[in-house]
């Protein structure tokens, strides 16, 4: 069982991508035409702060349950593989699946960091935007279901 603090803290980075979503729904779930550069940026924003909530979460169970967090120079993905792994205080929280999913969300992130945004490219982007809601979805279940047990 989690701490309260810990759950709380989950729950509030659930209502925030929540929220995300909420927000965005029209551009995300209506899209009939290929974006503008204009659009790719917004859209690039939208997975970024995804990919933040997604982050944020896991490094809540790395600190508050794990007591570790990665430090070596690619610890963003170290935490994913730290999260699909069992150890002493729990069981591996996210499936291979979704961590290779979630991957593609922390390497489009790092892109979007680190590059101007008139590189961006919509084939680039295309299943990361129709696949964002599904893969929160099984995200947010495997989330649900370790913060049960």
């Amino acid at each position: 069982m989690l701490p309260d603090k810990t759950k709380e803290k989950i729950e509030f980075e659930f209502e925030e991508i929540e929220s995300l979503f909420e927000l965005y729904k029209k551009e995300l779930f209506d899209l009939k035409e290929k974006p503008s550069l204009f659009e790719l940026t917004a859209f690039a924003g939208i997975l970024h702060s995804f990919y933040n909530g997604i982050e944020k979460i896991l490094l809540i169970i790395a600190n508050d349950i794990d007591k570790k967090t990665p430090t070596d120079s690619e610890w963003h993905k170290s935490l994913l593989l730290q999260m699909t792994k069992k150890n002493e205080t729990r069981n591996a929280v996210l499936s291979e699946e979704i961590k290779d999913q979630l991957l593609d969300y922390l390497g489009f992130r790092h892109f979007f960091r680190h590059s101007y945004s008139f590189h961006l490219e919509w084939e680039e982007m295309e299943d990361l935007v129709k696949t964002i809601r599904e893969v929160w979805e099984k995200f947010k279940e495997k989330i649900l279901a370790f913060m049960e047990a």
